[in-house]
């Protein structure tokens, strides 16, 4: 029998190839795999429905992960998928496995998290399952939400000439990563060593505890405002401007000057001897939304906060390139967090 490497493929090329053979059986089953979330057709409303699952070792380190701050976290990666499709999460289930080495106290730290988590966005959780686990531990989220068809967002419908904006700024998730491990790297070499996180809250902060923008969806409500294309930031800019050219079948255009990064990232940025615009681009885990809007609606988000254009859709023929504050082309890269 012939053995091929799941390398080979790639995280969404393995999805791809595991999910061809499954086409679409019922009416109702709006949108499958391939968008942030799948959408089932529910009456006046839809039903919008993301998983995401977090493994010890590959998704989170507790050497410097705080219980409660995954249990909220683990709940918020899950909740940006659903108002990514420019819908409003409801409801939460939540599966876990660990091993024995998790006492009930600990436990009850994470799921401390889950709960203010649902309180602060308004989600009920509604299931889930609890299993045994050979090491570590394993999370499991999926979110329930809702929409009005006519106002969901997929990745497929970005246009030629559409503008690309970005919401909050990119990049110091990972700078606050890269500082966390540089304190465990050093914690091990001597145990006696205090950590010295350099007062560098915000970075930390939007590591340990991202936040949805649940307020961005309620702003495009606000100002009658329907993006023709949309995606969370959660793998990094570069690759998901990757995904909704590709399903949109379309081209892109970013400015360098248009992608935004706190000045604290960029200062870390430097001290690490990191491009801060590769950071911003390859990052991840910002879990920003990453949107294209029509021309026309330029005026919808001129003034409003922490809302950026960065670019322009282009023809498939174009490529996706990236302009440099120099006047440079170059075509745009997709380095983010590579499973297999």
């Amino acid at each position: 029998m012939q053995r091929t490497d799941v390398n080979t493929l790639g995280e969404f090329g393995l999805i791809e190839h595991l999910t061809r053979a499954f086409p679409l059986r019922n009416a109702s089953s709006l949108k499958g795999v391939g968008d942030d979330a799948a959408v089932i057709e529910n009456g006046d409303f839809c039903t919008v429905v993301s998983t995401d699952m977090l493994v010890e070792g590959i998704h989170f380190d507790l050497a410097y992960t705080p219980l409660r701050h995954l249990g909220y976290k683990s709940v918020v990666v899950n909740l940006s998928d659903i108002y990514a499709m420019n819908a409003h999460p409801k409801q939460i289930t939540v599966s876990i496995a660990i091993s024995n080495r998790y006492s009930v106290e600990a436990l009850e730290e994470l799921y401390e998290g889950i709960r203010l988590a649902c309180e602060y966005y308004g989600v009920d959780l509604v299931g889930g399952d609890t299993t045994s686990s050979p090491k570590g531990m394993i999370i499991s989220i999926t979110a329930i939400g809702q929409g009005e068809k006519e106002k969901l967002t997929y990745r497929s419908g970005a246009r030629t000439g559409d503008l690309i904006c970005i919401t909050g700024d990119l990049g110091a998730a990972y700078l606050g990563l890269q500082l966390l491990e540089r304190e465990k790297r050093i914690w091990q070499e001597n145990p006696n060593v205090q950590p010295d996180l350099e007062n560098q809250q915000y970075v930390v902060g939007r590591q340990l505890k991202p936040e949805a923008r649940r307020d961005v969806i309620e702003t495009f409500q606000q100002v009658g405002l329907k993006p023709t294309s949309m995606i969370d930031i959660s793998d990094g800019l570069a690759s998901e401007m990757f995904h909704i050219c590709r399903a949109s079948g379309v081209g892109a255009l970013i400015e360098e000057s248009g992608v935004p990064m706190h000045p604290e990232s960029e200062l870390l940025a430097l001290k690490f001897k990191l491009d801060p615009v590769t950071c911003a681009l390859s990052g991840g885990e910002d879990y920003e939304l990453l949107f294209t809007i029509k021309p026309e609606d330029a005026d919808k988000i001129k003034f409003l906060p922490e809302i950026y254009i960065a670019g322009e859709i282009m023809d498939a023929s174009a490529g996706i390139k990236l302009s440099t504050k120099g006047g440079n082309l170059h075509d745009l890269k997709a380095q983010g967090w590579v499973h297999f």
